[in-house]
């Protein structure tokens, strides 16, 4: 890619849990020998696909390094950079990114908290993500927060009724639910993230016309975004399934795209 071709770069890389990331698909069917479910019938089910890719790697900086490098590359001037990890890695890109961009090119570390999911026993449960954000260049940057969706006051008593139905602007935490698993948004492909959190990344950082670049693409949802807010955008990715299930998105957006291999 050209240098300096790019706006805006959101990358959700395998967070190095260590583990296979997996999610499968299932069917349920009437059976003589299943469990017994409604009316007293029984019912198997049936796996119809599972999805899955490596989240382990021994040398993952190694990995990520020569990445971030390039995406410094083909960052435009005012253009940002926006990695998004969990409590794993998320210090050590830190010290990574302040070496690569430089400390003053540090815009923000968001906070994405949800909650949903397991909840361990043993220690406080992890129920955010971190988002940290690098600017090429901290004197020409682009930032536009007054297109970006706002959220309810929590205290709307405390301001005036104008304020309170117009909404405060997020700050650096951001509380948005996970992709339901039964949702619209709903793919298959693991770790999908939502469309909200995008959106606000994609309005806040990029103007129409802009090129969005992700290389660890997913389940799509950089380019389904990108779409709908009428920037460009470049999505790449090696395993097989992320790659289906983004046409099957962009096919049913009506998203005009060329593949490239």
């Amino acid at each position: 890619m050209p240098s300096q071709s790019v706006q805006l770069i959101y990358i959700d890389p395998p967070f190095n849990t260590g583990r296979e990331q997996k999610r499968s698909t299932s069917k349920a069917r009437v059976s003589e020998s299943g469990r017994v479910g409604f009316k007293g019938a029984r019912y198997e089910q049936i796996v119809e696909k599972v999805l899955s890719y490596d989240d382990a790697f021994a040398d993952y900086w190694d990995f990520l390094e020569p990445r971030l490098e390039e995406a410094w590359r083909v960052l435009t001037d005012d253009g940002t950079l926006y990695l998004h990890l969990d409590f794993r890695e998320s210090h050590y890109a830190k010290v990574l990114l302040d070496a690569l961009f430089g400390r003053e090119c540090f815009l923000n570390e968001i906070i994405w908290a949800y909650d949903y999911g397991a909840r361990s026993k043993s220690k406080w449960p992890a129920k955010h993500d971190t988002i940290l954000v690098y600017v090429k260049n901290p004197k020409t940057y682009y930032f536009n927060s007054s297109e970006v969706d706002r959220e309810p006051y929590m205290a709307p008593g405390l301001v005036t009724k104008e304020k309170a139905a117009l909404g405060k602007l997020p700050t650096d935490v951001w509380w948005h639910t996970i992709v339901s698993p039964t949702g619209k948004e709903k793919t298959g492909y693991p770790t999908q993230k939502p469309e909200g959190i995008l959106s606000r990344i994609i309005t806040a950082s990029s103007k129409p016309g802009d090129r969005v670049l992700d290389f660890f693409a997913g389940s799509g949802t950089t380019g389904a975004v990108a779409h709908k807010l009428g920037r460009n955008f470049t999505l790449i990715d090696q395993n097989p399934e992320s790659i289906k299930t983004i046409e099957a998105r962009l096919n049913a957006l009506g998203c005009d795209y060329a593949r490239a291999t």
